[in-house]
């Protein structure tokens, strides 16, 4: 009984860290760009939303408060892009690993004027909208717990492959680099060796030729 209460304890406390919000406020001048990047594994589901923060609350946004938002992975591959936009939103499932950068440019403006933006982007676990699935699938709270828990295990038995991967990877990495620097070092051995010899010989033959030997 013991050892389930804290199985279900770090299941609690590790689903509560897998929540958490990727979310952030920044600001930006006019003319200026800001990226943003996160590192993403393939088939992973990811969702993202910003806004730029109204500077008069209860007054319509400035025409001057715009943005040109694109979001690309690290091979160039554009998933989402917004023009002269206050706000927008985008979801995809990644096609490959690697970071993904969302960037921001915020419309020239004379004079220069600064913009503050919310920008809250999630991934894997993060990114599912668990009140709809609430809603949808007409579950309770403990149903709705453990299918968050049960996803959040699986996300990371996910990252548990892909770090023994990354592990088996670099351990081959490792194993070439070393057969490679043991091969360099017997051939700097070798030239060094020869080099030797020839000074000797050279020496040798020039001693010879002023009979001093």
């Amino acid at each position: 009984m013991n050892t389930i209460r804290v199985t279900l304890t770090l299941l609690v406390i590790v689903g509560i860290l897998f929540s958490t919000s990727q979310s952030l406020r920044f600001d930006i001048q006019s003319g200026h760009t800001r990226c943003i990047a996160e590192d993403i594994k393939s088939n992973s589901m990811t969702v993202g939303k910003y806004h730029i923060v109204n500077p008069n609350e209860g007054h319509p946004l400035p025409d001057s408060h715009k943005l040109t938002v694109r979001v690309t992975s690290s091979y160039g591959n554009s998933y989402h892009y917004g023009d002269h936009v206050d706000s927008g939103n985008f979801a995809f499932t990644a096609a490959e690993d690697g970071d993904y950068m969302a960037c921001f440019w915020a419309v020239d403006h004379n004079p220069q004027i600064t913009l503050t933006v919310d920008f809250d982007w999630r991934t894997g676990v993060q990114a599912k909208d668990w009140s709809n699935v609430a809603k949808k699938g007409t579950v309770d709270v403990m149903e709705l717990e453990l299918k968050k828990l049960f996803d959040t295990v699986d996300s990371i038995h996910q990252e548990m492959f892909y770090l023994r991967e990354r592990e088996s990877e670099m351990q081959q990495l490792n194993e070439a680099t070393n057969s490679r620097m043991a091969w360099l070092s017997g051939l700097s051995l070798l030239i060094c060796i020869t080099v030797a010899g020839l000074q000797l010989w050279h020496l040798k033959t020039f001693f010879e030729k002023k009979k001093l030997i």
